[in-house]
């Protein structure tokens, strides 16, 4: 076999399996649309270094609103007004972190950045896995609609070593459904 016959073959199966899986990553968002995860690659850590994994998944009319707004207020108070991304606060927490010496302690990620990185990603910081998270939170705002952004960021995030969802937080802290939090 000569290498000129090696090099286009490698090629054609690289360039095949980035779109085989381009296909099913697009698919696997549009299903997402209306199922709710298996599991995500934080659970999964969460169970595997012992913290176990207590979720529940619960649909948003079964979360009271008193929790909705109390989260887009603290998280993503211009959640309804953008396409994902928050420039202003993004370039604030830049401005903010340089001042500490490169610490990161102010973060200017949207409720759909945070759900691109609770459900697609691994948790962590480099330039790479933010770039992915650019692209899926692109990919659920074109999607998905917001309250399906919104149920699914109050499904998937971590409120305390292996307490996901806020189903599961408010029975664990209150004793309380998620409906019935005031």
């Amino acid at each position: 076999m000569t290498t000129k016959g090696i090099f286009p073959r490698i090629w054609r199966w690289t360039k095949r399996i980035f779109i085989i899986l381009f296909i099913a990553q697009f698919v696997y968002i549009i299903l997402l649309r209306w199922i709710d995860p298996p599991v995500t690659i934080t659970q999964l850590v969460s169970w595997v270094t012992g913290h176990g994994l207590k979720r529940d998944y619960v649909d948003r009319s079964e979360i009271s609103p008193n929790a909705r707004l109390a989260v887009l207020s603290s998280e993503d108070q211009k959640f309804a007004g953008h396409n994902g991304f928050d420039w202003k606060s993004m370039r604030k927490a830049i401005d903010y972190n340089e001042k500490k010496q490169g610490r990161s302690e102010r973060g200017g990620s949207t409720i759909s950045q945070q759900v691109a990185k609770n459900v697609f990603l691994w948790q962590g910081r480099s330039y790479f896995r933010k770039a992915l998270e650019g692209y899926f939170t692109f990919m659920i705002e074109l999607l998905w609609n917001k309250e399906r952004i919104l149920e699914m960021y109050l499904n998937v995030i971590e409120m305390g070593d292996g307490i996901f969802g806020i189903e599961r937080a408010a029975n664990i802290y209150f004793n309380k459904s998620a409906a019935e939090l005031t």
